[in-house]
């Protein structure tokens, strides 16, 4: 892991007839709210593949098929509220606690109890039939979903 480090130039300060500067090290981190933020859908990958492979129904595919999804997080150290608005109005929300299992929604509406994780600073959360990653990389949010080998990949950019 790169580390970041922090020059401070003292200003008139002689010491022993010499300025001073003081070098600190600041280690390189997200933070306790990462996470926090407004994301609009920017692009997927692997979307038909993967929602077929899940069973979702060719309704909710053709519904969800560059769905421009709002997604709101609200992190408060291991304490997140994940909220996905969907054009039309409709919104899922999913309340949890690192490490403690919660009643979560599918992509499809079903619900379910899971114990979500914290991995390398990547949200992990198995799902009944996919493991799902979300990550901030790069500003953006990064989720990634996958069941026997099919991969789903979408980012959204921050726009709050």
């Amino acid at each position: 892991m790169l580390s970041s480090w922090l020059f401070i130039w003292i200003k008139n300060c002689v010491v022993l007839g010499v300025s001073a500067a003081i070098l600190l090290y600041q280690p390189h981190h997200q933070g306790n709210m990462a996470f926090t933020g407004k994301y609009e859908y920017e692009g997927d990958e692997n979307y038909d593949e993967f929602v077929t492979k899940i069973g979702l129904p060719s309704d909710k595919i053709e519904m969800g098929r560059n769905c421009k999804i709002i997604t709101e997080v609200v992190q408060n150290g291991n304490d997140f509220t994940w909220t996905q608005h969907f054009p039309g109005g409709r919104t899922t929300t999913n309340t949890f606690t690192v490490g403690k299992e919660a009643e979560m929604e599918t992509m499809g509406g079903r619900k379910f109890k899971a114990t979500v994780k914290m991995e390398d600073g990547k949200i992990v959360a198995d799902f009944p039939n996919y493991r799902h990653t979300s990550e901030i990389s790069g500003g953006k949010l990064v989720e990634i979903s996958t069941s026997s080998g099919v991969v789903y990949k979408r980012t959204s950019k921050k726009i709050a």
